[in-house]
């Protein structure tokens, strides 16, 4: 997998995984995420996750729906989570590799360009 920029995988599409493909190694999942802000590795390496604190459980519902819109348009479908009512993640992994591929890094540069209602500081 080549590093690219958010603007040039916010231009592609997530295609079909059916397997049989080596998830991308770990040096090239860390290059990859310097261009994505905010994302980190989790799970040794085999998922990428971002967090967020929004302004209430209606924001971080908003954002969800925006996500799942997103994912279902590519079809690749993240794990959304919710805890504390406002406090957001999303985890990415190609679940048939076991592993980070493309899709994964093309549907978080997607993720990112979401509108969001973030918790402001007081």
């Amino acid at each position: 997998m080549q590093i690219q920029t958010s603007q040039e995988l916010i231009r592609k599409k997530c295609l079909p995984c059916e397997g049989g493909v080596e998830p991308c190694s770990l040096g090239v999942a860390r290059d990859q995420l310097a261009k994505l802000p905010g994302w980190y590795l989790t799970h040794d390496g085999q998922r990428i996750r971002k967090d967020w604190r929004v302004k209430n459980f209606l924001a971080g519902m908003e954002f969800f729906n925006h996500c799942a819109q997103v994912a279902e348009d590519d079809g690749h479908h993240p794990d959304l989570h919710i805890e504390g009512y406002r406090n957001l993640s999303v985890e990415l992994w190609t679940h048939a590799i076991g592993g980070l591929s493309e899709n994964d890094f093309i549907l978080a540069a997607k993720i990112d360009q979401l509108p969001i209602e973030l918790q402001t500081k007081k």
